[in-house]
Formats: C-alpha cells, sequence, structure tokens
C-alpha cells in the first residue's frame, strides 16, 4: 500500500528526473550520504530534493530530480524555498535578545505585553508566559488545524493568496478551549509564535520580521533569506513545490501562496547555505549571551511526538534529538509542497541541512520521506568530520 501510493505519485512526473548530482570540497561520507538520501527521497516520490552538509567551512551540496514537473528544469544546488517552522528559531532569538537588553521578561504574561488578545473559551492572557509560548507549554491550540487552505486541494486554491491578520489566527485558535492549563504540558502550536511575534512588535514597534532582519540577517550576511509576507512567489533560482492532499490524489502545485498565514511561526523563505549560516552562528553563541542561550536549551519533554521520535526534546524554539553519538539540535519546517529537516552538532562544527519539494498524504508514504530525512541527519553528524 505504501509503495503503491509513493509509486503512483513517482509515475505521475512529466519527465524522467535527472540522477543526483553533487558540488563542493568534501568528497566522501557526507557526499555519500547526501546522495543516497536525495535519490530515496525521490524514489519515495519527491519531485525534487537538495541537500548540503557544512563540516567547518567545508560543504558539501548534492540536488536531485527537477525543479518543474512541465519543463523538467533541474533542481537548483542553492535554490530558495520556504522554510516553514525553522522560523520560529528566528523569531525565538528576537526575542530572548529582547530578554537578554532587559525589554522583556520571560516570566511576563502574555497580558501584560498584549492586554485583551488572549482570551475567551477559557483562553486567559494572564496565566500564560513568555516562556510558555516558545516552550509550547502553554495550552493554546494551534489555529493551524482550521485553516481551510490547509485540509483539501479545493481550500488551498480557493485561500492561499488571503491575507491574515495575527489577530485573526489568534481568534481562530480562541474558539477553542485551550488544550491544558499553562505549564502542565507540551502541545506544538503555532498560535504560540503568531503571539510572541504580536510581542516583538509591541516591545519594539517595529514588525517582527523587521527585526528579524535587523537583528539576525544583516549581521549574518544572510542576504538570501527573508519574509515574503503577502508576496506569494519566492526568489530565484527556486523550485516549484507540490502538495497531495488526499492518498492516491493528485500533486497539487502549492508554489505560490501569501506567508501571512504563517508569519513567524513559518512564513520565511531561505537557502541550505544560509541556513547553516544560521545554525552555526546560534549554536556558537554568536547570537544571544550566556544566559539567554541558556534558557534556549532548556528543554522539556515533546510529549505528542514521542511515538515517532521517542526522547525528543524542545527548548525555547530549538528542538533536541538524541542519537548514538549525543543528539543533535534543530528545527524541521513544513509548508504545503515542502519539507526541510536540519541539524547541528553541540560544538556547532558541522550542521546538515535537506528539503524536498513534495509533501504526501499517505501516512506511511510521506513517513518514509521524513524517516529517510532524519536518518541522514543522524548519518551525516555522527560521522566522523573529515
Amino acid at each position: 500500500m505504501v509503495r503503491g501510493v509513493a509509486a503512483t505519485v513517482a509515475a505521475g512526473l512529466a519527465v524522467t528526473a535527472p540522477a543526483a548530482a553533487w558540488a563542493g570540497t568534501s568528497p566522501g561520507h557526507d557526499r555519500d550520504a547526501l546522495r543516497d538520501a536525495v535519490n530515496d527521497l525521490r524514489a519515495l516520490g519527491a519531485v525534487g530534493v537538495q541537500g548540503q552538509v557544512r563540516d567547518g567551512r567545508r560543504d558539501t551540496v548534492v540536488a536531485g530530480g527537477v525543479a518543474d514537473r512541465r519543463t523538467g528544469e533541474a533542481m537548483p544546488r542553492d535554490g530558495h524555498f520556504r522554510i516553514g517552522s525553522d522560523t520560529k528559531t528566528f523569531a525565538a532569538v528576537v526575542v530572548l535578545q529582547l530578554v537578554g537588553e532587559g525589554r522583556l521578561s520571560l516570566d511576563d504574561k502574555v497580558d501584560r505585553l498584549l492586554p485583551g488578545v488572549l482570551r475567551g473559551n477559557g483562553n486567559a492572557g494572564r496565566g500564560v508566559t513568555v516562556r510558555q509560548l516558545l516552550q509550547h507549554t502553554s495550552g493554546i491550540y494551534n489555529y493551524t488545524e482550521d485553516l481551510p487552505q490547509l485540509a483539501s486541494a479545493e481550500g488551498f486554491l480557493a485561500g492561499r493568496f488571503h491575507h491574515y491578520e495575527p489577530g485573526e489566527l489568534v481568534a481562530i485558535a480562541t474558539r477553542h478551549a485551550p488544550l491544558f492549563a499553562p505549564g502542565t504540558h507540551w502541545s506544538y502550536s503555532n498560535t504560540n509564535y503568531v503571539l510572541a511575534g504580536m510581542i516583538i512588535e509591541r516591545v519594539t514597534g517595529q514588525t517582527w520580521d523587521d527585526q528579524v532582519r535587523a537583528r539576525i540577517l544583516r549581521p549574518l550576511g544572510m542576504r538570501a533569506t527573508s519574509y515574503p509576507g503577502d508576496r506569494p512567489g519566492i526568489p530565484r533560482p527556486s523550485a516549484r513545490t507540490y502538495q497531495q492532499f488526499a492518498p492516491g490524489g493528485p500533486l497539487v502545485d502549492t508554489t505560490a501562496l501569501n506567508g501571512s498565514a504563517a508569519g513567524p511561526a513559518g512564513g520565511m523563505v531561505s537557502t541550505t547555505a544560509d541556513i547553516a549560516t544560521f545554525w552555526q552562528a546560534l549554536q556558537r553563541g554568536e547570537l544571544l549571551r550566556p544566559r539567554e542561550q541558556a534558557a534556549m536549551r532548556r528543554t522539556v519533554l515533546a510529549e505528542t511526538f514521542q511515538d515517532e521520535f521517542p526522547g525528543l526534546r524542545y527548548g525555547l524554539g530549538i528542538f533536541h534529538v538524541p542519537t548514538a553519538c549525543g543528539g543533535y539540535w534543530g528545527h524541521p519546517g513544513d509548508v504545503p509542497g515542502t519539507s526541510m529537516v536540519n541539524g547541528i552538532t553541540a560544538d556547532g562544527h558541522k550542521v546538515a541541512v535537506l528539503y524536498r519539494t513534495t509533501g504526501l498524504t499517505d501516512p506511511q508514504a510521506s513517513g518514509g520521506m521524513d524517516a529517510r530525512s532524519f536518518e541522514l541527519l543522524d548519518e551525516v553528524l555522527c560521522s566522523p568530520s573529515h
């Protein structure tokens, strides 16, 4: 059944995808692991895949498949793509920088910073702290569970260009009662980071993305990273993206969409090279002071993910993934048609980033691609440096 779905998707490609191609100065294990993972993901149904490993300053880049099913254009090795929830780590860094500057506290209540925004159906901003937002222990309902453009192909096509104000997204969430009392459990909720973005704007007087640009992108020279907002396209070079909304259904082109539906929870665009730059700077202490860095890495068990990832933990905008070699830090991201994983070693020396331009619905087929992506991170990050 799994292979049947994946084979159906692969058979629907309009062109024959080229074999994975690599470029860089680090032949050997990194290159072979990346190439194998790219080819495996293509065989599972991914239209296009690209990955990068940075070992110190040495880069290995591999791309396979096609950027466009109609034209057969090859996947770029430096393509821009939507990074999804990895955006949360950027937002968390800004909040923690503001904490370090004394402009707010992790123990501040949401109501103090955003009076009256979080209320209704048992939601109460007076009981939720900034720390609980960043750590997904607030109990606030995840608004993306109610977004029609994520539920079906028809819903996506009808609503993909809709502009959302942050308050609208919070209002979708507060139609529901909290899942639990703040601080008592863990459950992933994009609403937490919409609120974090609103807090950044309230404290600084600038939008969250302006603050990300000023505090992270410009200092690190990350010129390929941006927040498109209402602009539906992304910079070139880039690949088209495809989502299967129902098992056995067609692949729908999801390239163009309005990022305001995700905002600070998942709306940014970047490249594998820029993502590697960001994670190395973060892990090496270049973006946060020691106290805030320690707060970011203070983790709790990611309770609702334990069936898929036993031992997975979450800090403030950052996951810790256990491995045989001690584990790594990172934050995956997904938007319709795009999925990205990344990971960095504890010392910040080696980082791996991999993204694909296809989302499948069948749990086993999509799970196979997810599992292979995370296997790659384990293989690369646990291997000795050259």
